[in-house]
């Protein structure tokens, strides 16, 4: 007969007749009774009632019959806590029992038992049970350490059962040690603050080789405890490594993620020359591919796992695109998930296949599915240069299938498109035109209106097509709005006289009609620039647009660092770290990355090198304009800590905001600064012709190290500035750099008050004190300052890479400009690398990061190119004759330590060289030749 007869009564007076059975003499019918009980407790009856009774049931041998009074006395000690000291004699009693079970199911219940009076009966069991001679025992007693912490925590450590507890992980059985690791972690994470789980070397060992034998829930502890441990060097980090890596191919998911968790953190601390890093890379694939192959949500949860790998690491998986591809039965979490990755490997080894594939998720039944696939084949075009116009011509194709949200979806890409590649695709605009009236999502007629206004003078009709929307103005959402009326300020600036009427009309609808406060301003900005000063609300209104990047949704680098160290948990899966959505997260506590260690290409760490000089994978986030401005003004110009003091009487405004109160006195009106001034982010430098006049070569002036040095050229021009003319050029001397400024006054009135902020760049560049003038400058006086810099400031990709961006305030107002550095500023001193290390880096860095160059009209030896190279810490490790033509092998290694290697062919009597360059950030290759021409022709 099933147990189901217990849960079935026809008795009256239940509890009556539990309570006879129960002191009943006959061994069976106890049992029976005890059944009852706990059915009746399943269901949610009361039968606390019978509380000794049950209790007297304990005094048996039968281990059926235990299990269920101890069970019930869980449930019920709570509520009956003084009639629960009456159990206390038979736990000590069982806790001696010669049966293990029986010891370790006492010692188990005694931990869920959470009444504070009997705690103090149970320190003496516990403290034998630690020490049981069965490990069955003494794995029971580790956990019951820490349900013990969560009642009374000043009590375990007064009995001192931690240090029992970290005596057992150097215990001999394995699921002891897997057990007393998942106590003290977890204490630890109630207590940040106590270093209870103190691992060294020793221990490490201990948990490593408890780690084969012990079952997946304990591995999974030893392993999440392993990635905590912060290993001393390289070396150790490597060797963690070598005995977790057989864990990736266990059978539950679980360990497979925890495994790959601890080597995505020790990887940072090997050094990418090192055979096994590149072993390791490639054994990190079929793991992850395998979970693939699980069901929807376990390959759900592998997925966004994998989300925050391929960011990380994308080389991992460069060559698995397909396993990414989508299956007709999976669901639509997957689905999505699947194509965030496929966009994220995308190469231009691999484009021609996502992008058929992607075209065939377009023609799909599921709405969401096909606009993400619309999308995705945008954000191909966007990172995938090669690959825009196959992109261009496939999302032509899906507009022409007329299917509306398919064209909605097509038209917000192409927006996109058109930011990245300007000029290059606009002739598709006729075909966008034929889709106007089909439109009916904000995003979508934001984004054509937006094209209308930006190429207002390819469309003969864009008054007509504007017009058409302004007729439900009111309608629109804001979004819509905003863009109606920059497009409609855009065209009155390209068509002033045939669109009078219209830029009238949508200036008072936005500012008269509207009560958008957002609206509002923009309209009566507007209305002021184009009746004050027309010219200004051209350079505003119509200012080139930087680039946009190719992956606007990468998680922030620190944060994902941070998720990393999560991999396999919640956090990893919503994509936030734990104290965004741990209930009072006081157990929290930040992870990071260890830094790299033990390699020439230090600073390939997110931390320190610079977005622009990573590898090539690593794509680059541009940030738009609004962005850099905001940076610009936002920046906070106390004094570096570095820098001399500040003379107060002469520098009052010195260590202040640049703008006073920072934004809130920009909006005040008093300090709005003339948008005008503002220099787009990739007009490059305000100089003649760019480089050309940056490296104008016309003799530099000799510094101690024998460095080039560049003449001054003028970067801020008096008529831009209100009479402050700034002239200025770079050097570096004896390992520091300097920027050299010649500031003119041109004005008539005195300049006091100067001081000067960078803004984020490709190196980090930052002044490494305060700008001193330490006297005003009078009208027609001029003032040399050499200002220290240092490479230690924010780091952002910046376009071309060598561009800085810098801000400088007067007393009058605050003025920007940008100029390009000379890379050979950020050369140091120790760059010359060892022969042997020279060797294996040039074979290790692959040929495709290779680039030549030639340099022309260079009549000099190849003992005199040396020689003018070292004074710029250009390096010569090695000379070779090959067949007549001296060979020069060099290195340079850059501020942020990256390495560049090159060797240079020198053919006697010919004046032209062949450059070649090898470097792990490729995009650095241009400005180092072009570094290599201006030091080589001075």
């Amino acid at each position: 007969m099933t147990d189901s007869k217990y849960f079935t009564t026809t008795k009256k007076g239940e509890i009556f007749e539990l309570k006879a059975e129960l002191n009943s003499d006959k061994k069976e019918k106890k049992k029976e009774a005890v059944k009852k009980v706990i059915a009746s407790m399943t269901v949610g009856k009361d039968v606390s009632a019978l509380f000794p009774d049950v209790v007297n049931c304990m005094q048996t041998d039968n281990l059926e019959l235990k299990k269920l009074v101890y069970l019930y006395l869980m449930n019920y000690a709570k509520s009956q806590p003084d009639m629960a000291i009456m159990a206390v004699n038979t736990f000590v009693k069982d806790c001696e029992d010669p049966n293990p079970l029986i010891r370790a199911l006492a010692v188990r219940t005694m931990g869920c038992i959470r009444v504070d009076k009997i705690t103090e009966y149970l320190c003496e069991p516990l403290r034998k049970c630690l020490k049981d001679e069965d490990p069955y025992v003494r794995k029971t007693a580790a956990v019951c350490v820490a349900k013990l912490h969560d009642i009374n925590a000043q009590l375990v450590e007064d009995q001192g059962f931690l240090d029992t507890l970290k005596d057992l992980i150097s215990d001999s059985n394995p699921m002891v040690v897997a057990n007393a690791v998942a106590a003290l972690s977890e204490i630890a994470e109630s207590h940040p603050s106590s270093n209870l789980l103190d691992l060294n070397p020793q221990s490490i060992n201990k948990l490593l080789t408890a780690l084969n034998e012990c079952t997946e829930w304990g591995q999974i502890f030893i392993l999440d405890c392993l990635a905590n441990y912060m290993p001393k060097d390289d070396r150790e980090a490597q060797s963690i490594c070598e005995r977790v890596t057989p864990r990736l191919s266990h059978a539950n998911s679980a360990v497979v993620l925890s495994a790959v968790k601890v080597l995505m953190k020790f990887m940072e601390m090997l050094s990418k020359d090192l055979d096994y890093y590149g072993t390791l890379l490639k054994k990190l694939a079929p793991p992850l591919v395998t979970l693939l192959s699980a069901e929807p949500e376990l390959q759900y949860v592998a997925l966004r796992n994998i989300n925050l790998i391929v960011q990380k690491r994308p080389e991992i998986l460069k060559h698995e695109m397909k396993v990414f591809f989508v299956k007709y039965n999976d669901p639509i979490y997957v689905k999505l998930e699947k194509l965030d990755i496929m966009i994220r490997l995308a190469s231009q080894a691999n484009i021609a296949q996502v992008l058929a594939e992607l075209k065939e998720y377009a023609t799909e039944v599921d709405v969401d599915f096909v606009r993400k696939a619309v999308r995705a084949i945008g954000r191909c075009a966007i990172k995938v240069e090669q690959s825009a116009e196959r992109c261009v011509s496939t999302l032509l194709d899906l507009i022409q299938t007329k299917v509306n949200y398919v064209v909605q979806e097509a038209i917000v890409v192409i927006k996109d498109i058109f930011r990245k590649y300007p000029n290059k695709y606009e002739s598709v605009i006729a075909t966008l035109c034929e889709n106007l009236d089909s439109l009916d999502e904000p995003e979508a007629r934001a984004a054509m209106i937006w094209i209308v206004g930006e190429y207002a003078e390819r469309i003969d009709n864009a008054d007509e097509l504007l017009e058409s929307f302004l007729e439900g103005f009111h309608d629109e959402s804001t979004q819509v709005q905003l863009q109606l009326l920059t497009a409609i300020v855009k065209l009155f600036l390209k068509k002033p006289t045939e669109t009078q009427e219209l830029v009238q009309q949508v200036l008072s609808l936005a500012t008269q009609d509207s009560d958008n406060p957002d609206l509002r301003d923009r309209g009566y900005i507007y209305w002021r620039l184009l009746s004050t000063d027309p010219v200004a609300a051209k350079e505003v209104v119509l200012a080139e647009k930087p680039l946009i990047s190719e992956e606007t949704d990468l998680i922030e680098p620190t944060l994902l660092d941070e998720l990393i160290c999560y991999i396999g948990t919640l956090a990893s899966v919503y994509h936030k770290p734990p104290s965004a959505f741990v209930e009072g997260s006081r157990g929290v506590v930040h992870k990071s990355l260890p830094p790299r260690t033990g390699s020439s290409e230090s600073a390939e760490s997110p931390d320190a090198a610079p977005a622009g000089v990573q590898p090539s994978e690593q794509p680059a986030v541009i940030p738009t304009q609004g962005d850099l401005l905001g940076d610009l003004l936002n920046l906070d110009l106390g004094p570096p800590v570095s820098g001399p003091p500040i003379a107060a009487s002469s520098v009052q405004m010195g260590a202040v905001d640049l703008l006073g109160g920072g934004l809130d006195s920009l909006m005040g009106g008093t300090g709005f600064a003339a948008p005008s001034t503002v220099v787009p982010a990739n007009l490059g430098a305000p100089l003649g012709s760019g480089l050309g006049d940056l490296f104008d070569l016309t003799g530099g002036v000799g510094t101690l190290s024998g460095s080039y040095v560049a003449p001054k050229s003028v970067w801020l021009p008096a008529m831009k500035a209100k009479g402050l003319e700034i002239s200025g050029t770079f050097s570096r001397q004896v390992g520091s750099i300097s920027m050299d400024l010649l500031l003119t006054n041109k004005a008539l009135q005195v300049m006091s008050d100067f001081a000067i902020q960078f803004n984020r760049n490709s190196f980090g560049l930052a002044p490494a004190a305060p700008l001193q003038v330490h006297t005003p400058l009078a009208p027609n006086q001029s003032v040399e300052i050499s200002l220290p810099l240092n490479t230690v400031g924010s780091v952002m990709k910046m376009d071309p890479l060598n561009n800085l961006q810098v801000a400088v305030k007067n007393n009058i107002d605050v003025f920007y400009f940008s100029t390009l550095y000379p890379l050979h500023i950020l050369f140091v001193e120790d760059g010359k690398m060892e022969r042997q290390m020279f060797l294996a880096t040039w074979k290790d860095i692959p040929n495709e990061n290779e680039a030549q160059f030639q340099i022309k009209e260079c009549p000099l030896s190849a003992d005199a190119v040396s020689n003018k190279l070292q004074g710029s810490n250009i390096f010569t490790i090695a000379k070779r004759n090959v067949e007549g033509q001296d060979m020069l092998y060099q290195s340079l290694k850059l501020t942020n330590g990256i390495w560049v290697l090159a060797e240079l062919r020198i053919q006697p009597g010919n004046s032209s060289f062949t450059l070649s360059l090898k470097c792990r950030a490729p995009e650095v290759s241009q400005h180092i030749y072009q570094a290599y021409e201006t030091i080589l022709k001075n």
